[in-house]
């Protein structure tokens, strides 16, 4: 069975908790950086399930494969700005961890599909 709709995808639903993890996380976050780190890590969590989404409803191989590529550089930047985050003392690295650890489960999940995308391309 195939899947017919990028919402069966795991990985789009991990990276969707990750949406959700973070836009609870910055709450937390000093009324001043609403403009500043608040918006720009929600919008790079939101970037790699919409890069998944629209990737998926592409019409080739190729350009999903693109998309997850994108998706990929929307997730290194969520974590790079929660490590900027807990850094300057927004974030705790106890509230770190478990966003850290999400960022590597889609990490591994964007690899492993993929890597199974290109397997695709080349049969």
């Amino acid at each position: 069975m195939s899947i017919q709709s990028y919402r069966e995808l795991k990985v789009w639903q991990r990276a969707m908790d990750l949406i959700e993890k973070c836009y609870t996380t910055t709450r937390s976050f000093p009324a001043d950086e609403r403009f500043g780190l608040i918006s720009q890590i929600r919008r790079a969590a939101v970037s790699v399930a919409a890069n998944i989404a629209e990737g998926q409803g592409r019409n080739s191989t190729k350009e999903f494969l693109n998309h997850l590529s994108m998706a990929r550089g929307s997730l290194l930047e969520v974590e790079t700005l929660l490590l900027v985050s807990q850094r300057v003392e927004m974030l705790s690295q106890e509230s770190l961890t478990p966003l850290a650890a999400l960022c590597d489960e889609v990490s591994r999940m964007l690899t492993g599909l993929r890597q199974a995308l290109e397997k695709k391309l080349r049969e």
